[in-house]
């Protein structure tokens, strides 16, 4: 409880930035490519075993273009999150949704992190550290400004906030 209300489990207003799409699809793609280019290189000089290194190659091909097309919108649609002055809230999952409270009062750390493919489509990712033992809660796919305006906004409300963040 925080200043005498109960935070409770509810859906999060914000969607992600529609950026985050292309950044997923973009890490299928790359995840897909490397297996499919180093079994048609060896199956370009294993002449013998040629069709049992292309056929999964084009399986994984095909496999990996479906799945860059449809999780990436549906993670979308899903993914939702929000920032009150009681807590973070987090929804994430695609088959198995996974819905999160940080209460301010349990807030260590607030983290931006932006690795090259986010750099790359101008987003960021914002990662809350509680004393959970379930651990972080990553906010991903928010606007590069957006997610620097959040961690400052988390470690003000956190500051401001009574509790021993344990």
């Amino acid at each position: 409880m925080t200043g005498g209300n109960a935070v409770r489990l509810r859906p999060p207003n914000n969607t992600l930035n529609e950026r985050a799409v292309g950044w997923w699809r973009t890490q299928w793609l790359v995840t897909t490519a490397v297996p499919v280019v180093v079994l048609g290189v060896l199956g370009a000089f294993i002449t013998p075993a040629r069709f049992w290194l292309w056929l999964p190659a084009a399986v994984l091909a095909a496999v990996g273009l479906a799945c860059t097309a449809f999780f990436p919108v549906w993670w979308f649609r899903v993914h939702r999150w929000e920032v009150t002055e009681d807590a973070v809230y987090v929804r994430t999952g695609a088959i198995w949704q996974e819905w999160r409270i940080a209460p301010m009062s349990r807030i260590q750390t607030v983290d931006t992190v932006r690795g090259p493919l986010e750099q790359y489509f101008r987003l960021a990712t914002v990662t809350v550290t509680t004393a959970s033992a379930k651990g972080a809660i990553r906010v991903e796919g928010l606007d590069h400004e957006l997610a620097a305006e959040l961690a400052e906004k988390l470690t003000r409300i956190t500051r401001a906030t009574p509790g021993d963040a344990t």
